[in-house]
């Protein structure tokens, strides 16, 4: 199998996550589908990253099915609990990073193109309340806790973790450390793991 996705890309690290947390024998590759040349489109229509060629020569897309995937086929604890109530609430917990990573995209990719970026204009104000809301809710909720749910590293963690570091290398500017202590405390042991380490993009 092998896993394609572009290096900044916060979802194919994602989903690079679930696969070495659970060791499933995969390659990255390295493949944005905006260069010439990309195999990505012939894999997904939608021409997204992350994209999972399976041995039979079969894509399958979405960083939230690919990790089910990984979690299904590969070795060590869960990452999607099966225990109904538990798989919710760490759903509810995936749902909240991607939306702050989805405010981010949004807040950085327009400024990024935009000559003279106003902070203070209607569009960016509204991507920057939504990190800001999901942030607090994150650091309220996660508390002095280890994990975002339960006592053990679940896709929540994957989500949360995977959002603040994107963060960092999209939006470098804004201090989230300093306004959510709580989230320093959180992110400064889970960006320690192994699997975060080795998933690390090249410096943009």
């Amino acid at each position: 199998m092998k896993l394609l996705g572009s290096a900044g890309s916060p979802y194919a690290r994602k989903a690079r996550i679930a696969m070495l947390e659970k060791k499933v024998n995969c390659e990255f590759v390295f493949d944005r589908p905006s260069e010439p040349g990309s195999n990505v489109p012939k894999y997904n229509p939608l021409s997204k990253v992350p994209v999972l060629v399976l041995d039979d020569g079969k894509g399958m897309i979405d960083s939230s099915v690919i990790v089910e995937y990984f979690d299904g086929i590969g070795s060590g604890p869960k990452l999607i609990p099966v225990d109904f109530p538990a798989r919710i609430a760490v759903r509810q917990w995936e749902a909240l990073g991607d939306g702050i990573v989805d405010a981010i995209v949004a807040l950085t990719h327009d400024s990024r193109y935009t000559e003279n970026c106003d902070a203070s204009a209607g569009w960016y104000q509204k991507q920057l309340k939504k990190i800001e809301a999901g942030l607090a809710a994150a650091q309220g909720d996660i508390g002095n806790h280890e994990f975002c749910y339960g006592n053990a590293f679940s896709l929540g963690d994957i989500c949360v973790g995977m959002a603040l570091a994107y963060l960092d290398r999209a939006y470098a500017s804004y201090d989230w450390r300093g306004k959510y202590p709580g989230l320093k405390r959180y992110a400064d042991k889970l960006f320690a793991r192994p699997t975060f380490q080795q998933s690390l993009p090249p410096k943009a």
